[in-house]
């Protein structure tokens, strides 16, 4: 048996290379090679750096999609059932929308897969693949661990990927993690983590957790096993974590050198409507902010904004906040509905969403938004989240954060990729700006499974 792996990329301007600044090994395509069977012939294309060869042999295709590369993954399941190969479907996307993604696929995958991956393996080679496969609560991680080997002669960021937790337990209203997890969070045992590092040399791993910090003890019990392995690594955390300034320090020791901490608003109403729950205003976030700084993590911020209580004035406080915290990097993004989230749900119910189906609308273009904010125009939110970040990335900006030597270049290396980093992501304030979702040269409707097109 022969199975073909695609990573589908966000989305590609007509006679235009894909953008590659930021590619990482993409560890859901890695997961399922490690779930299957030895003696199946396993093929991985990642459709942001390399041609997929449609008319190579295969026997099966399994894509991973997510809502910003729907479009493209149904261009690529198209390809395939044109020539007679099924379509497996399975990520975000799929558990937030089946029955969308079963118009494109033979069988779609919900949840988590390792439980019902080699299962499905074993029915399509006994021809009694079925039509939805869906794990029964969440599966344990013991002994998850990726197929790297999936990687080998592709060009990514030397940056290693991995991760010691799945899920969060927030109930953040935007945010399309708690839907699929259902508010909870599982652990790999320390142990495997670590053992999963050792041994291979990189400069940096990102651990791409939802929250590293969402279960202080299991944190505390990763930290003692990373700590033996003189690595460097950053990961996301919620800002509770500032209540606990022995766990920081904790972090610092095993080698965190930074994390992402999602702020989203400064607003107290804007982060009452998010049901975020965490410190309420400006003053509260920058004592604990303070709290990450004198434990000598470095601070990547994020903004989101289009919620109903902002307004012009709201863009120039959260980038003055960002600049005075001295953030090593910031987001200023607008705020975007995802398909399964009660945002999504609300909008929809007011009658603010300005397309049917954002992700597939052939008008719709990356930097859009696709809902009508409240205080301001979707054209004017757009814009001004364009100008944070010019202005956070202009070279003042960074010139003055740079000369941080407490935190931001408290060391050659971190000192020497903040400059490297700060630079690529004022390059691409207006890369993305206007991308089509989807190859823009794909030609013909989309086929559907029960034989219709779209």
């Amino acid at each position: 048996m022969k199975l073909t792996l695609i990573q589908p990329c966000l989305g590609r301007r007509p006679g235009e290379p894909y953008i590659r600044s930021w590619q990482m090994e993409p560890l859901a395509p890695a997961a399922l090679a490690a779930r299957t069977p030895r003696d199946v012939e396993v093929r991985f294309y990642d459709d942001r750096m390399e041609s997929i060869p449609f008319d190579e042999p295969t026997d099966l295709a399994a894509i991973t999609v997510e809502t910003y590369t729907a479009r493209r993954a149904y261009q690529i399941a198209t390809e395939f059932r044109r020539r007679g190969v099924p379509v497996v479907m399975g990520g975000f996307h799929a558990t937030l929308l089946p029955e969308e993604v079963a118009r494109h696929a033979e069988t779609v995958v919900l949840g988590e897969a390792e439980e019902v991956w080699p299962r499905l393996i074993e029915d399509f080679r006994g021809g009694r693949m079925e039509a939805l496969y869906r794990g029964g609560g969440r599966p344990s991680l013991e002994g998850v661990r990726p197929d790297r080997s999936l990687f080998a002669g592709k060009r990514y960021l030397p940056v290693g990927l991995i991760e010691a937790s799945r899920g969060c337990r927030a109930s953040c209203e935007f945010c399309s993690i708690q839907t699929f997890f259902e508010r909870s969070q599982t652990w790999r045992p320390p142990a495997e983590v670590a053992e999963e590092i050792r041994g291979q040399s990189r400069p940096l791993w990102f651990f791409v957790d939802d929250n590293i910090t969402g279960d202080p003890q299991r944190t505390r019990e990763l930290c003692e096993a990373l700590l033996p392995l003189g690595i460097r690594w950053v990961g996301q955390a919620g800002i509770e974590a500032a209540g606990d300034p022995e766990l920081l320090r904790l972090l610092v020791r095993s080698g965190c050198q930074g994390l992402l901490v999602g702020l989203e608003s400064l607003d107290p109403e804007n982060l009452r409507q998010m049901t975020k729950g965490a410190a309420g205003d400006g003053r509260g976030y920058a004592q604990a902010l303070g709290t990450f700084r004198a434990a000598g993590i470095r601070l990547y911020g994020t903004f989101v904004f289009g919620y109903d209580a902002d307004r012009p004035e709201s863009f120039e406080g959260a980038l003055s906040f960002a600049r005075k915290q001295r953030f090593y990097l910031a987001a200023f993004n607008h705020l975007t509905p995802f398909p399964g989230t009660p945002l999504y749900e609300r909008l929809e119910g007011e009658g603010r969403l300005l397309f049917k189906r954002w992700w597939l609308d052939p008008d719709y273009r990356y930097g859009m938004l696709p809902f009508a904010p409240a205080g301001m125009s979707a054209e004017a939110v757009r814009d001004a989240c364009i100008r944070a970040r010019r202005r956070f990335f202009g070279w003042p900006s960074i010139l003055r954060r740079g000369l941080d030597f407490q935190v931001n270049s408290r060391t050659p290396f971190m000192g020497l990729n903040f400059l490297a980093i700060n630079a690529l992501m004022r390059r691409e304030v207006l890369q993305r700006a206007d991308l089509p979702l989807g190859d823009g040269s794909f030609r013909g409707p989309l086929l559907t499974v029960d034989g219709g097109e779209e």
